[in-house]
């Protein structure tokens, strides 16, 4: 098994990519009304309470990136984010649960706050992400953007979250987008790289499908909804559609791709339906952090809550819980 696999805690090699292969996808269809009737019935069919309730929420925990991507972050916020990331819950609800150490899957910031989040997760061994790519538009030359992911990787970053160029996908240029991607993958080297596909602005999810595919081909380690700036970020519909690439591209090439929901999901009910679609289209392997990551911040707010009440039957007031 390749080293950089296993320093990422990865259960089975690293996606090495195909030459771009357009009849994987040229011609599939998405049935977009089967689709969104598909995610709708998700948490119908599955529901968990109780101590189960309170399982899935801590292993929502693990899957969180815990994510700051503000115009005034400032060094104390990534520090502060950090600490959150490391002990993100209180120590009276840990000790109800009967666990010992708990944290998140990763903390995600922005290239020039890397260092800062490094020295402040030094020991723990929670993995430090970064955006790149000109984030969130990604409307930068190319040579630009290799150069910030590099830059991003020399400061620390284990993983690289990128972002594609949509008018690739718009305007069926795939040679473009597996090149684009292929360039990225190069620049990250050991480091991880989730490319972000933007699919509220991808228009329909048959070219969600396609780009998710030529990512994979191109060597993507995870893919990703949203960049959490977009009208429309993480919808389970989009995500399906994402879950049933990442199937297919495994069945085809043996690899396991990490999937991404990202923008938009705030609760713990949100956290228990993305778990479901994943256990329901790809099985128990893709709910561990080295193949699933939930994109949020506000979220962990009320799964904290939500354990709360799990231990002493009352929920407590948010300002009880320590900001992430």
């Amino acid at each position: 098994m390749p080293a950089d696999a296993m320093a990422h805690g990865q259960n089975s090699p690293r996606n090495t990519g195909v030459p771009l292969q357009a009849d994987w996808f040229d011609h599939v269809a998405v049935n977009t009304p089967a689709a969104e009737r598909r995610a709708a019935t998700l948490t119908t069919r599955r529901t968990v309470k109780k101590e189960w309730q309170a399982a899935w929420l801590v292993n929502a925990i693990r899957c969180i990136d815990l994510t700051t991507l503000a115009g005034d972050d400032t060094e104390d916020r990534v520090r502060r984010l950090c600490a959150k990331a490391a002990r993100p819950l209180a120590d009276h609800i840990l000790a109800g649960l009967g666990l010992d150490r708990l944290t998140t899957g990763a903390v995600c910031v922005y290239p020039t706050m890397v260092s800062a989040a490094v020295k402040a997760l030094r020991g723990t061994g929670i993995p430090v992400a970064s955006v790149a790519t000109g984030f969130p538009a990604g409307l930068m030359p190319l040579d630009l953007r290799l150069a910030e992911i590099r830059y991003a990787v020399d400061q620390g970053a284990d993983e690289i979250d990128i972002v594609i160029t949509r008018a690739h996908v718009l305007d069926g240029d795939w040679t473009a987008l597996y090149d684009e991607v292929a360039a990225m993958r190069a620049a990250c080297g050991a480091a991880h790289l989730k490319a972000i596909l933007a699919t509220g602005d991808l228009k329909t999810l048959r070219n969600v499908y396609k780009a998710s595919m030529v990512a994979m081909q191109a060597g993507a380690d995870f893919i990703k909804t949203s960049t959490g700036k977009e009208g429309v970020n993480a919808t389970l519909p989009v995500s399906l559609v994402m879950a049933r690439a990442l199937r297919d591209y495994g069945a085809r090439t043996g690899f396991r791709i990490g999937f991404k929901p990202a923008g938009g999901m705030k609760s713990a009910k949100d956290a228990i339906a993305w778990q479901i679609l994943m256990k329901e289209e790809l099985g128990n392997d893709w709910l561990r952090p080295d193949l699933f990551r939930l994109g949020a911040s506000s979220m962990l707010a009320d799964i904290e809550r939500q354990l709360e009440h799990h231990i002493t039957g009352r929920y407590a007031a948010s300002s009880r819980h320590a900001l992430a």
